[in-house]
C-alpha cells in the first residue's frame, strides 16, 4: 500500500501553469529521486506535499484516505517532514538544542518549568546511534561539517516519529565524504521503513540512494520508473527534453 499518493495534482498561480496534472506514489521504505531542470515543477511539488501551496486541482491520498494539507503543522502532524536546503540550525547552539527547539522537554514544579538537559542529551545521542553518525549531543553546530550538519536536521525528524522525509539538495556544496555520509543516513532511515523523497540535481546521488526517479519537465511529469531500469544518459535526455518521456 502506498504511504503517500498523488492523483492529478495541478497547480497554477493566475496563468502560469506550474504542475500539470501529476500522479505518482511513495511507499514505506522507499527512497524516490525528484529530479528535473530549474522551473520543472519540483519545488511546487514539494511545497504541496509539506502543506505551503495548496494544488489547485487532484488528490491527495495518504494511508488510503483522502486529504488536505492546509499548513506545514498539518503535514508534520501526519508524520510528512522536511529537511529544507538551508537546514535551519542554529549555529551557536548545540546538536541537542537544534534537535529538541521548540520541542524541548521539561519538569513541572508547580507554576515552574524546568528543562531536562540530561533527557534531551541522551535521546539525541540515541538519535545519533541510530543513524550511525559520528555527530554527539553537545558538539556545537558552527563547527560541524555538512554531513553532520544534515545528521542534526534528520535526527530532528527522528524526533517527530516521521513516516515521510522531503529531503531539498542534501548533497549540494559539500565534499565527497560528506555526500558518503548523507546517502548512508538516507540508507538507514529507509531500512527503518521511512520514506524519503530526495530533490537533487545530483545524478550518482539518485542513482546510488534511491529505489525511482520520478523526472519533471516544464510541470509535467515525463518518467517514473524504478532506478534499475533507467540511467543517467536517459534521465538527462527526459531533463532537457531531448526524449519526450519514458
Amino acid at each position: 500500500m502506498a504511504l503517500l499518493e498523488l492523483k492529478s495534482i495541478s497547480k497554477h498561480f493566475g496563468a502560469i501553469q506550474a504542475l500539470n496534472s501529476v500522479s505518482f506514489s511513495i511507499a514505506p521504505g522507499e527512497v524516490v529521486g525528484l529530479m528535473g531542470d530549474n522551473g520543472a515543477g519540483k519545488s511546487t511539488l514539494v511545497k504541496i506535499i509539506s502543506g505551503i501551496y495548496h494544488p489547485s486541482s487532484g488528490e491527495l491520498r495518504y494511508e488510503d484516505k483522502a486529504i488536505s494539507i492546509p499548513n506545514p503543522g498539518a503535514a508534520r502532524a501526519l508524520g510528512i517532514e522536511t529537511v529544507h536546503q538551508d537546514l535551519a540550525l542554529a549555529n551557536n547552539l548545540t546538536a541537542t538544542a537544534n534537535i529538541f527547539l521548540g520541542r524541548e522537554l521539561k519538569h513541572k514544579f508547580g507554576p515552574l518549568r524546568l528543562l531536562r538537559h540530561n533527557a534531551m542529551r541522551a535521546r539525541a545521542n540515541e538519535l545519533f546511534n541510530e543513524l550511525k553518525s559520528e555527530t554527539r549531543a553537545d558538539d556545537l553546530v558552527k563547527d560541524m561539517s555538512g554531513g553532520q550538519r544534515q545528521a542534526v536536521a534528520i535526527a530532528r525528524t527522528r524526533l517527530a516519529d516521521a513516516k515521510l522525509i522531503l529531503m531539498d539538495e542534501p548533497t549540494a556544496a559539500i565534499s565527497v565524504r560528506q555526500v558518503a555520509e548523507v546517502l548512508g543516513l538516507i540508507h538507514r532511515l529507509r531500512d527503518a521503513g521511512i520514506a524519503v523523497m530526495l530533490i537533487s540535481h545530483r545524478m550518482p546521488d539518485v542513482f546510488t540512494a534511491c529505489d525511482r526517479v520520478v523526472v519533471m519537465r516544464r510541470g509535467s511529469k515525463v518518467a517514473d520508473k524504478p532506478i534499475a531500469d533507467s540511467s543517467p544518459e536517459e534521465v538527462t535526455a527526459l531533463i532537457t527534453g531531448a526524449k519526450e518521456a519514458a
